[in-house]
């Protein structure tokens, strides 16, 4: 069966793209089987080790503190608290830690940071998978043993305000509860009035035990302005107001109730400096955790917290508040909290640990006698014993003090060995899912790179032996063969296998596919190698040497492929593609000298003499010489030649100039966003621009901004369409001005802000009106079938609808990114591409690396933190999901997304330049350019599981790498819609 290139290459990554998915399931690690559903018990409890004497010590020792109010504020800094901004703006929380009857630590999270994986930690005691971060957007109810269910089952009351995500993970726990929407970050005032307006009445009452309150206003702030907004102060002094409002009723109180009250303030994560968080830098992971109680001793000075893991408030907590400890708590005891206490209660604490801690050694390390930390505990149970049978008999003597010191600190190593123990095997990798998935996606990549030669030749078509395999022996071989090792594995293996639960009809439909692959693959190869190479209808056929901008094409995209299994070349891949496009752009322009001062072919090769046959020859052709046979016609040779005699001077230094004029461009907007990872902290012309004092000049780039963006665009849209566009532009400005990134040069800076839902819906409506226009024309061109002119303006709306909604949905700041890409298109179509002889293959190539190299030059990265959730709110009063999921990845990929419709659009107007195949070649490249880092990626990261950086490197970057897959392949459906549609019209 015969398959235009683009449709095969479209099928190709679709079914690449499942591959991954099936992948991705298997690399992000499911709970080991001891973290299910079994819920630590009182009865369960050991009793105090007595050495062969007696002790009454043999129960679960008594709660510590009474009622016990935590307070969450979503993502709180450290130093929100404990630096600077603490100082000026939560004097009464500063007074309690330097002063106050307090303990203050530094609690770090595990990545990913965000919300709902950091409950788990803090509620379990258990370090979530990485895939939480995707589960953050729909909780479901947490199955294993927590402090909440454990809390139920103890009889306490508990009472819950704030992010309903609590809600979701334990339902039917609280007594009393009000839930917040916690994703629509366009909200942060009401979203924490709805927290506070309970507190007056809550905290006059006597029938509860357990408060949580999670404020959501702090977080929402840092999406939508950062961490150094002026929006910061006044909400951080609200926060303080809470914790004074809430300390001085409970120390009003303290005389009524038996037991001391505590009072815990904690953050789940931390916030990025530019307002985000799911990463694993020093502001994102370090977060406060204060306890505020009478019970404790008032502090003589401030000193520097000692950092704790986020966990470890799980045993605590739960001993504190005298409940057993959660099964699977990985979390070590924070002495200090309890060093009030004697030292034989001290001891039974630590004992109550590790014995829970050793108890998840035993179900979760094999060879659980060997481990260090198991081992230590053993000892420190045997030196428990004995200080408890001195201590049972009356010893009082100093000797008796440093023995228990000494038990002390052996109980305290043992359970930091344990922890760590635990730590490094708490997931386990699904290996057969993960083998099923490489093997679909290795299969594609191997198929599309043996298809190249006969799916870039001149007719861009490949025949695909689909039939023939499925009659062989061998497909049913393999078949066969892939059924009884999937029965194997799924009867033979000791843990929980995606795959091998999935339904029969699927995985026989996989077990298919896979032999299919194969089949063709093979049948390919053999063609390949009897018959030769592919024979075409071509041209004359060209010597095989290279040019240089072959060379940097092919060098530089296997090159940063290779790269990828180094993780300072992931955290810092900006540089790479910053480094491609820099070289390319010298490229250019010495391809430029060369068209205009040397005698010389097109590309930098020496002319060749025409074939006389060749006259005829109108077929696009391509010269990446090292991936297919190449031909050449000289038709574009008469074209260049006539621009360049008919351009003069003028266009002559314009078109040396653009590649000088596009590096400066690119150097700026380096300097605009500072990403990456090691150097993501530092500051940059974004960070002034976003400051509070800079607003008028933020104001002012704004509008030229968009005001640029407006001519240039403008040239391609209708008369409706224009105006449209220029109302949609002035609502950008009034959006951003509503919501006060911007000013409004009638009014002062301090008018009111709102969320600008009317005037984000008010451009809303012109982008639809684009956007139908557009499709109105694509639907006119598919009906007359000679109007190719509607069909290529139709492109041209739709193009400038997906301008107007960046431009809507990217920060003020980022907006000369935008603009950036507008102005290098224009110099590419009018300076370069008409010069200079390139093909659609380079052309498609030099549009991915510019578009990958805007995807960065707009402040992302290879962490989570630098996706801009806020953009999915624009527009909207609540959280609605598919809105937000399509707004937050479109902002994500822009870049890469409008570089890729511009070369839609530039193929579809320059039909008298390209040939019917260039469409073709232009969607082959593409999906090879993403599928060949995807698959080598997948490779590599599977290889390095185990790597030191696998979570807070190697993981993010894989998530990264499934979705721009996602978001290629809708690409490219687009570019084959485009192809087919233009060959029905060429066959007419």
């Amino acid at each position: 069966m015969r398959l235009r290139s683009s449709l095969l290459a479209c099928c190709g990554l679709l079914v690449q793209l499942f591959g991954m998915a099936v992948f991705l399931r298997g690399f992000f690690p499911v709970p080991l089987k001891s973290f299910g559903s079994a819920k630590a018990k009182a009865s369960d409890v050991p009793a105090e080790p007595v050495g062969g004497l007696t002790s009454n010590w043999t129960k679960l020792p008594s709660p510590l503190f009474g009622k016990v109010v935590v307070m969450l504020i979503d993502a709180l800094r450290e130093d929100f608290v404990f630096g600077p901004k603490g100082r000026q703006f939560m004097p009464y929380t500063r007074h309690l830690v330097e002063q106050g009857p307090s303990h203050s630590f530094i609690a770090k999270a595990w990545p990913p940071t965000v919300t709902m994986p950091r409950i788990k930690a803090m509620m379990t005691g258990r370090i979530p998978g990485f895939i939480d971060v995707i589960m953050n957007l729909n909780s479901a109810t947490l199955l294993e043993d927590n402090l909440i269910w454990q809390a139920k089952a103890a009889g306490k009351r508990a009472l819950f305000y704030g992010d309903d995500t609590w809600l979701r993970l334990f339902p039917d726990h609280f007594i009393e509860y009000d839930g917040t929407t916690s994703f629509f970050v366009s909200d942060y005032t009401e979203v924490d009035e709805n927290v506070t307006r309970h507190l007056d009445k809550v905290l006059k009452r006597n029938d509860w035990d357990l408060l949580i309150l999670h404020y959501l206003g702090l977080d929402h702030i840092g999406h939508l302005a950062g961490p150094n907004s002026h929006l910061i102060g006044p909400k951080l002094n609200e926060m303080d107001n809470i914790i004074q409002k809430i300390h001085v009723e409970l120390l009003s109180k303290e005389g009524e109730a038996s037991l001391p009250s505590l009072l815990i303030l904690c953050g789940d994560h931390g916030m990025s400096d530019t307002g985000s968080h799911g990463g694993s830098s020093n502001h994102e992971v370090n977060t406060p955790l204060v306890f505020i109680s009478p019970a404790f001793r008032k502090r003589d000075s401030f000193a520097a917290s000692e950092y704790v893991e986020q966990t470890d408030l799980t045993s605590t907590l739960a001993l504190g508040f005298g409940l057993p400890i959660p099964r699977n708590n990985l979390g070590r005891l924070i002495l200090t909290v309890l060093e009030e206490r004697t030292l034989r209660e001290q001891l039974r604490y630590l004992h109550l640990n590790g014995y829970q801690l050793s108890l998840l050694v035993q179900e979760s390390v094999p060879a659980y006698e060997k481990d260090a930390g198991y081992k230590l505990f053993g000892i420190a149970q045997k030196s428990h014993s004995s200080w408890i049978k001195l201590y049972l008999e009356g010893n009082t003597s100093e000797t008796l003090g440093n023995i228990g010191k000494k038990v002390l600190r052996q109980y305290l190593d043992a359970l930091k060995f344990m922890s760590s123990s635990l730590s490094k095997i708490v997931a386990q990798y699904d290996m057969y899912s993960m083998i099923v998935g490489t093997i679909i996606v290795v299969q594609v990549i191997f198929l599309l790179i043996v298809s190249t030669p006969e799916a870039l030749g001149s007719a861009a078509e490949f025949e695909v032996p689909v039939s023939s395999p499925f009659y062989s022996l061998l497909f049913y071989l393999l078949c066969l063969m892939s059924t009884a090792i999937h029965v194997v594995v799924c009867t033979s293996t000791k843990t929980s296998c995606y795959f091998c639960n999935v339904s029969w009809l699927l995985a026989a439909t996989v077990i298919v596919l896979i032999s299919a692959l194969q089949c063709m693959l093979i049948s390919t190869l053999w063609k390949r190698f009897t018959n030769g190479k592919p024979q075409h209808k071509s041209c004359a056929t060209v010597d095989s040497s290279w040019s240089e901008l072959d060379l940097v094409l092919i060098l530089g995209t296997f090159g940063h492929t290779l790269s990828l299994g180094a993780s300072s070349f992931i955290e810092e891949e900006h540089q790479t593609w910053y480094f491609l496009v820099n070289t390319l752009l010298l490229v250019f322009f010495q391809d430029v000298c060369r068209k205009y001062f040397a005698v010389s072919g097109p590309t930098g090769r020496p002319k060749r003499s025409r074939n006389p046959e060749d006259d005829d020859c109108h077929e696009q052709q391509t010269t990446i010489h090292g991936l297919f046979e190449t031909s050449y016609c000289d038709q574009k040779d008469d074209k260049s030649k006539a621009y360049i005699r008919s351009g003069g001077s003028y266009e002559k230094w314009l078109a040396l100039s653009s590649p000088w004029v596009i590096l400066v461009f690119c150097r700026v907007l380096r300097c605009l966003n500072q990403t990456g990872i090691k150097w993501a902290h530092k500051p940059d012309f974004g960070h002034w621009l976003t400051s509070d004092s800079h607003r008028i000049q933020l104001s002012m780039l704004t509008t030229i901004s968009l005001f640029l963006i407006f001519i240039l665009i403008q040239r391609t849209c209708s008369s409706v369409s224009k105006a449209a566009l220029a109302l949609g532009l002035v609502g950008i400005y009034c959006y951003r001005a509503a919501i006060g990134n911007v000013m409004f040069p009638w009014k002062s800076n301090k008018h009111d802000i709102s969320k600008g839902i009317i005037e984000a819906r008010f451009v809303y409506v012109f982008i639809l009106g684009i956007l139908f226009t557009g499709v109105k024309d694509l639907l006119k061109s598919q009906v007359a079938a000679s109007d190719t002119t509607a069909n290529s303006r139709g492109l041209w709306e739709i193009y400038n609808g997906l301008v107007l909604l960046a431009a809507l949905l990217l920060r003020p700041h980022n907006l000369p990114v935008l603009l950036f890409i507008l102005l290098v298109q224009i110099i590419l179509t009018r300076f370069i591409w008409r010069l200079l002889d390139y093909d659609a293959a380079q052309i498609t190539i030099i549009y991915y690396w510019f578009g990958q190299a805007s995807f960065y030059f707009q402040g992302n990265s290879n962490s989570i933190a630098t996706v801009d959730i806020s953009a999915g709110f624009v527009g909207f009063e609540n959280y609605v999901e598919l809105p937000a999921v399509f707004l937050t990845t479109f902002t994500t990929y822009i870049g890469p997304l409008l570089w890729a419709v511009h070369l839609t659009c530039y193929m579809s107007s320059e039909r008298s330049r390209y040939s019917s195949a260039a469409v073709g070649h232009s969607c082959y490249c593409f999906v090879l350019l993403r599928a060949i880092p995807a698959s080598v990626y997948i490779i590599l990261v599977t290889s390095l599981r185990y790597h030191l950086f696998v979570w807070s490197v190697f993981s993010p970057k894989l998530l990264y790498e499934g979705m721009h897959t996602f978001v290629t392949a809708v690409a490219c459906v687009m570019f084959t819609a485009m192809d087919q549609k233009r060959m029905l019209k060429t066959s007419y």
